[in-house]
């Protein structure tokens, strides 16, 4: 063989070597770098390891439905929770990236658009009130025995314009209630139980499980129930991220919502899936788990349906200008 020949085959090899060292490099860099953005199983997502901010709260079941089952897994993510005292702490968990996603009332998600105090999208549903799941509460030796009796006494809400502030005061609106010489308790939901039974208010507005602890331990009684007139199956809560986030992260997030989409099926076929899971993570009593009323549960968004939220809002004054909510929306996976 000519020595030329030998070259040029040389120079070939070179060549083929550089082409796949190039190649395996361009692959590394679309994947990430590092073990928090790099998995053979991530199907090339940008994040493999993602924090979403909860509440303790019955809403929160599919999630860790999905993280137990090993749904999330299935998609190559690992989630980690990061427990925030209310909605508007969970959003503010996102919004200072803390955390990449959170699980709120809708309702600080809409304020926040409306005074564009965060450019925020909405990721996923979670749930809608069903009947018994949320209600307003007193102690039997509370001066409240009626929802007109909730003028001017103090009630404990979780942090202004929340979920546990507006429906209360749609509530009291719908039945003459004035509203405007309450003495709202912020309270982070945990806490009202021991602040109804020792007296520090008068009545609260409770989701489950704190609805049914409430009943156990502070002897808490029903007020209304408030799926009831402007509020009968209200969207309830949501997940949301910040828009930067979400342009960053669309195959992250578009696993994140198919894991999610398929353990919120799950949770709807069958309750018992998520009992054990609300005696893990909500710290319940297995006979608590099994006889609470739960909320009705979603995972993708319709906007007609969650227009109702702003809608409410801006009737309540709890914003000033009208926001669309289709225009929040993320772009939904389909499984």
């Amino acid at each position: 063989m000519s020595s030329g020949r030998v070259r040029t085959r040389r120079a070939a090899l070179g060549l083929a070597l550089t082409v796949a060292a190039a190649t395996a490099l361009t692959g590394c860099s679309a994947l990430g770098s590092d073990d928090s953005n790099a998995s053979s199983s991530g199907g090339g997502l940008e994040k493999t390891k993602i924090k979403v901010a909860i509440l303790p709260t019955v809403d929160t079941a599919p999630l860790w439905l999905a993280q137990d089952g090993g749904y999330f897994k299935a998609e190559g993510l690992e989630v980690e929770t990061v427990v925030a005292a209310s909605g508007q702490a969970a959003m503010t968990k996102t919004v200072s990236g803390e955390t990449d996603i959170a699980i709120s009332s809708y309702m600080p998600f809409f304020v926040a658009k409306s005074t564009g105090a965060a450019d925020l999208q909405l990721v996923a549903d979670a749930t809608s009130i069903a009947p018994k799941s949320i209600a307003i509460v007193t102690t039997p030796n509370s001066p409240v025995k009626t929802i007109n009796d909730l003028g001017g006494k103090r009630i404990a809400m979780t942090a202004k314009n929340t979920a546990s502030d507006l429906l209360a005061k749609s509530l009291m609106k719908d039945h003459g209630v004035p509203i405007d010489k309450v003495n709202w308790v912020p309270i982070p939901f945990p806490n009202v139980a021991a602040a109804l039974a020792q007296g520090q208010v008068d009545a609260a507005l409770l989701p489950e499980p704190f609805l049914s602890q409430a009943a156990k331990t502070a002897g808490a009684i029903p007020v209304i129930d408030v799926n009831s007139g402007a509020t009968q199956e209200f969207p309830l809560s949501g997940y949301g991220a910040t828009s930067k986030w979400v342009k960053a992260n669309p195959k992250t997030l578009a696993a994140f919502q198919r894991a999610l989409q398929k353990a919120t099926s799950e949770t709807n076929k069958d309750r018992s899936k998520i009992e054990p899971l609300l005696v893990k993570y909500a710290k319940i009593d297995e006979a608590t788990a099994k006889l609470l009323s739960l909320p009705s549960f979603g995972a993708t968004l319709d906007a007609r349906r969650l227009q109702r939220v702003p809608d409410l809002m801006l009737q309540m004054g709890a914003i000033t200008t009208k926001v669309d909510a289709a225009a929040m929306i993320a772009p939904q996976a389909t499984t």
